[in-house]
């Protein structure tokens, strides 16, 4: 998995400060410097005020000017599975890498089995490794050994089987029945600061799957440069929470 901030709004934080402010602002924000907008609210410096008001707005609930700054990732190679628990955040967009126009007829079967094509879970590369809703809490060596062979051997004959329906004609949109759920994919999203945080909220949580977790827990990492007082006050106040944060 890879991770990218592929663009952003420059200067959030000063644009969710203007559109905080100009709820309570006699003068429009579009007419005024930076520093006359943020003249009232508590703070030394700018820096400090722009501090002040973004936990003042974070802890009252006051989230819809954070939906003024966008950000948008490319992610590389997770999962369809990932994807499919990703997209269903109807407040993101997303385009995501098609498969009726892109085909795997070049990729090495054998090399599916070391992590080329398929994201690996860890279940099948950690025997210590439990799992929500899993059965059984500890495996024998010979149980992990061959369940990660029936891993290994299934995706691989998938792969196989995928190109083998290519070579016969059928077209990439149909032949791509066959492989597995983990068939990684490539996805641009773009999504407000307030939908990042409620993001987290649902996929960065402790009972949330292993991989939508690191992809958002680096996305996160990615907004705290971007965007650093609102991240470092979400993840020291609110993180790990339900926050009511959505739309």
């Amino acid at each position: 998995m890879d991770v990218k901030l592929l663009e952003a709004t420059d200067d959030p934080e000063n644009l969710i400060c203007k559109a905080a402010r100009n709820d309570y602002s006699d003068t429009s924000v579009g007419s005024q410097s930076f520093e006359a907008t943020m003249a009232e609210v508590d703070g030394d410096s700018l820096e400090e005020k722009k501090e002040t008001l973004i936990g003042h707005l974070l802890d009252h609930g006051h989230f819809g000017p954070f939906e003024h700054a966008q950000a948008t990732f490319a992610v590389e190679g997770v999962s369809r599975s990932c994807m499919a628990q990703i997209t269903r955040h109807r407040h993101v967009s997303f385009d995501v890498q098609s498969m009726r126009y892109v085909s795997f007829d070049d990729v090495d079967p054998e090399a599916v089995r070391e992590g080329e094509l398929v994201v690996t879970p860890p279940s099948a590369t950690d025997p210590d490794w439990i799992g929500r809703n899993q059965q059984k809490a500890s495996v024998s060596d010979e149980e992990f050994e061959e369940r990660a062979e029936i891993f290994k051997d299934t995706i691989e004959q998938a792969v196989e089987s995928y190109q083998e329906l290519l070579e016969l004609g059928m077209p990439p949109e149909d032949a791509r029945f066959v492989l597995p759920i983990g068939t990684k994919v490539n996805i641009v999203m773009s999504m407000n600061a307030r939908m990042l945080m409620h993001v987290a909220d649902m996929r960065a949580a402790a009972d949330a799957q292993w991989e939508i977790r690191e992809m958002t827990e680096e996305m996160l990492e990615l907004a705290a440069d971007w965007c650093p007082k609102t991240f470092e006050y979400y993840e020291q106040e609110m993180k790990g929470r339900k926050n009511r944060l959505a739309p």
